[in-house]
């Protein structure tokens, strides 16, 4: 069985000796960084709400200066996660282009739908490893998750167009990200297997009540069948394709250990912990990333969250890798070092369904 599952979106390339390493020195080993806050989609689920350009967004020039203050923190890698969709920015190229000059690591999560054959060539030849949101093989299902009648097919040609382009190989890997909800949860294990079949990671993750997602309780899963999808995707990662891994959240089969060694910084220049901690700690406008990170109690909270964690979380059993979602803690208890209310390890879990979420008597 393969066990070792690091190689993903928040500790990707990085040992537990580097990570360490990264978080007891104040040092970066990843930066999320969001360019621009518009969209083409209107994904009911949005952390951020994106749609329109936002009036203060950072300039291509404070996005160069950005990246290289997190270079020189030690980043390796940077996220490019929109804050809308990221292919919308005008210097998206550029700014890919000036991270691959630099030697970064790239990853770029994007709705699919405006890569081209040309851009799906261009991405590959600067080293970007892509990840497509695509939350159903159901047209209807995926159009409705994102408000845009024929996002399906644009989606599916974005993905096709990276396949053709040579994705996924040795050297580039590609990923979906899928968002469980009560839409499309029957159908997940299928796109799991869809994914892994095609050598694609699959990054399945549970959504936090931010942004649109506040408003829309008709999406919401329970824990019970949270834990039941979770167990099942384990089932057949082990008995189908050779991967072992404990079932936990957020992600499937993954481990979330970001606040250890990264940062979000937005589209208008602030610096959080991460997107689901959307606590603004600075802005690089007014502070160095360096000194903004150094001075945040909350960073220094998070960068030691295992043993600054309350609850049930610090009796698990899992507490050496795992620490749950602590977007999820922060948006539903306002505490970031809460046990995650939607883990089913957690015994006083939150009960979710399409009414509420409060607490579990």
């Amino acid at each position: 069985m393969r066990s070792d599952l690091r190689k993903n979106r928040w500790g990707r390339h990085f040992s537990d000796e580097e990570i360490a390493l990264a978080r007891d020195g104040g040092r970066l080993l990843t930066m999320e960084l969001e360019t621009s806050h518009i969209c083409n989609l209107r994904c009911i689920y949005c952390y951020n709400s994106a749609g329109r350009r936002l009036s203060n967004e950072l300039s291509l020039e404070e996005i160069y200066d950005v990246i290289e203050q997190g270079i020189g923190l030690g980043a390796r890698r940077v996220i490019l996660i929109g804050g809308g969709e990221p292919m919308m920015h005008p210097h998206i190229m550029e700014i890919i282009a000036y991270l691959h000059e630099r030697g970064v690591g790239i990853d770029l999560f994007t709705n699919g739908t405006l890569i081209t054959k040309d851009a799906a060539r261009d991405l590959h030849r600067l080293g970007v490893e892509p990840v497509v949101k695509c939350n159903s093989l159901m047209p209807q299902v995926q159009d409705y998750l994102v408000d845009f009648p024929g996002a399906f097919d644009m989606i599916q040609r974005g993905v096709r167009n990276l396949m053709d382009a040579g994705y996924p190989d040795g050297d580039h890997d590609l990923g979906i990200e899928t968002i469980v909800c009560a839409q499309n949860y029957g159908e997940i294990p299928d796109l799991w297997r869809w994914a892994r079949e095609r050598g694609i990671v699959p990054y399945v993750e549970m959504i936090t009540f931010q942004g649109r997602a506040k408003d829309r309780r008709e999406l919401n899963v329970s824990v019970e069948d949270l834990r039941g999808l979770f167990e099942r995707l384990a089932q057949i990662d082990r008995g189908e394709y050779g991967y072992e891994w404990d079932p936990h959240p957020p992600v499937a089969a993954l481990n979330c250990s970001r606040h250890e060694y990264s940062c979000t910084v937005n589209a208008s220049g602030y610096v959080q912990p991460c997107t689901g901690v959307d606590v603004k700690i600075g802005n690089i406008r007014h502070n160095s990333l360096k000194n903004i990170l150094a001075e945040s109690v909350v960073v220094q909270t998070l960068r030691k969250v295992r043993e600054n964690i309350k609850g049930s979380c610090r009796a698990c059993d899992l507490l050496p890798k795992c620490y749950g979602c602590r977007g999820m803690a922060y948006h539903l208890t306002g505490d970031f070092l809460a046990p995650d209310p939607l883990c089913w390890r957690n015994p006083d879990h939150m009960r979710v369904d399409g009414k509420s979420c409060e607490a579990k008597a």
